[in-house]
């Protein structure tokens, strides 16, 4: 089993020891997005939900799902996260759907990446946005949800290149 580092030697699952690994600067960047009907679009960006306002709402939990990404994923550290940007644009697919585009970005200088941070981030964004608006309509669908890009890090810089 030693050529799989996330299993002990009897095979059972582990956190993988980083206390060896360099501190280095590290950044990932995770999409996400969520499509809403015209309705909630409009309720959305006249800040007319019911619940408050959707978007500061979700950047809000996504930037406290990034710093508490350990608690929720269980091989993760815990990471001294340096900083969390979240950006949204919206994108009209047709004339009765948006799509909300949900951008995580997130840094650290530290011995592991924040790959996972950054997608939880994403992740925990979208579905602040449908429980806000789900009182107006269920159908609402959420992703994909991917990684963009990684920088830092053993194995090196990340960057994908086919569009999503």
């Amino acid at each position: 089993m030693a050529e799989f580092t996330h299993f002990n030697e009897e095979g059972r699952a582990k956190m993988v020891d980083v206390s060896d690994k360099p501190e280095t600067a590290r950044t990932a960047l995770a999409h996400s997005s969520i499509t809403v009907n015209k309705e909630i679009f409009d309720k959305i960006t006249n800040n007319e939900i019911k619940k408050g306002d959707v978007l500061a709402v979700a950047q809000v939990a996504a930037v406290m799902a990034a710093k508490k990404t350990w608690d929720i994923i269980p091989m993760c550290h815990p990471i001294p996260l340096k900083g969390i940007n979240i950006s949204f644009a919206w994108e009209k697919t047709d004339s009765e759907a948006y799509t909300l585009m949900i951008a995580a970005a997130v840094k650290t200088k530290g011995n592991t990446g924040v790959e996972m941070e950054a997608l939880t981030a994403a992740s925990v964004c979208a579905l602040t946005v449908y429980d806000m608006c789900k009182a107006v309509d269920k159908g609402m669908v959420i992703g994909p949800t991917y990684l963009v890009e990684k920088t830092g890090g053993k194995n090196g810089d990340f960057k994908r290149t086919q569009q999503i």
